[in-house]
């Protein structure tokens, strides 16, 4: 079963580059520019992973990583954070978030970065975690 990406980045011809370079991958791909309740958009789409930028339009992917992350319902899924700002990184505790990727990025390394991610939340589901 293909696993579900949610990505949320408000630049339409990044999120367009996304969508089809993990479609390729066989991931079934949520694209948004946009959520205005994060909790409620992971329940509808229910992710295996977010890929979220960290600046978008009325908000930021850190916000929306706490959100996710201090959601029991929505905890396990990881959040990769990806912005142009490499300084976020150092912001990991904040946010909660599982991984960072400074743009611009090489597509192969986030797509290792998300099957690497999506492997491990499945040991952990595995052994009970």
């Amino acid at each position: 079963m293909s696993k579900r990406i949610l990505i949320i980045e408000d630049d339409e011809d990044i999120l367009q580059v996304l969508e089809t370079v993990l479609v390729h991958n066989d991931f079934v791909v949520n694209g948004l520019e946009r959520t205005d309740d994060i909790l409620e958009t992971a329940q509808k789409y229910a992710p295996d992973l977010v890929l979220t930028d960290y600046l978008l339009w009325g908000t930021n992917g850190g916000k929306i990583c706490q959100q996710l992350k201090s959601n029991p319902e929505t905890t396990h899924i990881p959040v990769i954070l990806i912005s142009a700002y490499p300084d976020l990184a150092a912001s990991h505790g904040h946010f909660g978030f599982d991984a960072f990727i400074p743009k611009p990025f090489d597509i192969n390394v986030l797509v290792n970065k998300i099957n690497e991610l999506l492997d491990r939340n499945a040991s952990k589901a595995n052994l009970g975690l």
